[in-house]
């Protein structure tokens, strides 16, 4: 896994932005033999429309002309937020310590979705028992320790060939819309919804310190690495730290809900190809989520009204990859089944 180069600055943020400009791009060859040998399958052109398009996208971003996916693997970065002190979360910060509990016993939806799809599951402590500040006082990190959650999510993917990118954390819906809210501006209504399902007193509530948020930490308008400094998560962080070190180790990213999506926005802000690699799972009922896919640019593969978080639509838009890898690998040719092509 390449390291941060030391910037000339020695800032560390100038290194994470240094990362950024050594990432590589697509592999044209290997988009070149899929569609070669999508062109001689037993089908119409084009009749299986985006499933198409994913066998494309895996062998541009893993470089292999065969494109396969043997070892997916759900990450799940786990945090907790000072922020939740102002009534933002219908639920309790004490549910953060027993969702990882859950997790460790296999009791959460994330884990029948990746044993029924065959997938590898981590999930990251994020000291989750010490919360970041309360962001309406003061900053979620230094740009020292920002920058080591970062690095530290860089570590987080060894082994997979596709990596299923989801968080989990009590007040981090919060957390999400005020990163773009810093990020894209309007009005801090526009970008917060109801999470783990406040009531309208509470959306209200959310908005209010979403807004103070902000505001206290000088955005919008703010650089994007300065975003995530101030009003960000560490689940946040190191998610941009893992979709960094996917594209310069060539592992495509599946995006799951609102809160990763919050990673994707810091980074294509900072430049919009950094995000090449990156598909977006799913549209969650998040209200805000779509409005900033429609930023980023990515249509989601799924849209079943889910607002889980920890890499649930992500786990379910794995198996669509497989089966859309599955389809070109299998399928015979027009020649080998002695089809006539019309």
């Amino acid at each position: 896994m390449p390291s941060p180069s030391h910037s000339p600055t020695g800032l560390p943020f100038d290194d994470i932005r240094d990362l950024l400009t050594r990432m590589p791009g697509p592999d044209e060859a290997a988009i070149a033999a899929v569609r070669a040998r999508d062109a001689e399958l037993t089908k119409p052109a084009g009749a299986l429309g985006r499933l198409e398009t994913i066998v494309e996208w895996v062998a541009a971003w893993s470089a292999n002309p065969k494109p396969r996916v043997d070892r997916p693997l759900v990450a799940i970065f786990a945090t907790s937020h000072g922020v939740t002190k102002q009534g933002v979360s219908a639920f309790p910060d004490a549910v953060n310590r027993q969702m990882l509990d859950n997790f460790a016993a296999g009791g959460a939806a994330v884990n029948q979705l990746c044993v029924a799809n065959d997938i590898g599951l981590k999930v990251f402590d994020l000291a989750i028992d010490v919360p970041t500040p309360d962001i309406t006082e003061d900053d979620a990190f230094d740009e020292a320790a920002c920058a080591a959650t970062i690095a530290f999510g860089m570590e987080a993917i060894v082994g997979a060939d596709l990596l299923c990118l989801g968080e989990m954390g009590i007040g981090n819906t919060t957390i999400a819309a005020a990163v773009h809210h810093a990020l894209y501006g309007g009005e801090a209504s526009d970008w917060v919804g109801r999470g783990t399902g406040v009531d309208d007193e509470g959306l209200a509530r959310k908005a209010e310190v979403v807004a103070r948020a902000v505001a206290r930490a000088g955005g919008p308008g703010l650089d994007p690495l300065e975003v995530l400094r101030r009003v960000g998560g560490r689940e946040i962080a190191a998610a941009v730290g893992a979709i960094i070190a996917a594209r310069l180790q060539r592992i495509p990213v599946l995006l799951d809900g609102y809160v990763v999506t919050a990673a994707a926005a810091i980074l294509h802000a900072i430049d919009p190809a950094s995000l090449d690699h990156c598909i977006a799972a799913h549209r969650s009922a998040e209200a805000a989520h779509g409005r900033v896919l429609e930023k980023i640019g990515k249509r989601p593969l799924l849209d079943l009204g889910m607002r889980l978080g920890e890499g649930s639509g992500a786990a379910l838009a794995c198996g669509i990859v497989r089966n859309a890898l599955a389809v070109h690998q299998g399928m015979a040719t027009f020649e080998q089944a002695a089809v006539s092509r019309g």
